[in-house]
């Protein structure tokens, strides 16, 4: 089976920044909804018409994949709002910050504490890999149609690249 809009593609992965530094690998296949939101755009475009086995080498620059370093998305919050096993790499929602942040703070946006200070915590509500061109090898693990169910959801939940909480110590990136 082809990929084409609504169909559900299995992928394993290499990321790499362009100086060819690895930033993610996937080695086990996870699913994605093509023609849902699972995929950045370019991803799905250079997926059409791909079979099982297929390889793509794909090149994206930051407005194709996570968009420009924004600095209005980096915030210097109160150290003392914090708790004490406070750690760098924790992600936070808008929401689930203390009382008092400061009004800008997106409230269902993540943000990440990027450096702890005495008097002051940064949170960074940049994706980790907004600013960065990526080079990124994919294969097509398996293709298969998608349910009524997930189409009707347009997602199945593993979206690309999307920055997920794992306790302290940082995130993933799948």
């Amino acid at each position: 089976m082809e990929i084409n809009q609504q169909c559900v593609v299995g992928l394993t992965w290499t990321l790499k920044d362009t100086l060819g530094e690895e930033l993610d690998v996937l080695d086990e296949p996870v699913e994605f909804l093509v023609g849902g939101s699972d995929l950045l755009a370019k991803v799905e475009e250079a997926l059409q018409g791909h079979e099982p086995g297929d390889k793509l080498d794909l090149h994206l620059e930051p407005e194709e994949a996570f968009g420009d370093y924004d600095e209005q998305l980096v915030f210097l919050e109160p150290r003392a709002s914090f708790p004490k096993e406070l750690e760098e790499g924790l992600v936070f929602e808008g929401s689930a910050l203390p009382k008092g942040s400061h009004p800008d703070i997106g409230q269902n946006h993540l943000y990440t504490v990027t450096e702890i200070y005495p008097e002051h915590v940064v949170l960074d509500g940049n994706h980790p890999l907004a600013g960065i061109a990526l080079r990124l090898s994919l294969k097509i693990e398996s293709v298969r149609e998608a349910t009524e169910e997930e189409i009707g959801k347009g997602t199945l939940g593993a979206g690309f690249f999307t920055a997920q909480p794992q306790g302290p110590g940082g995130t993933m990136l799948h």
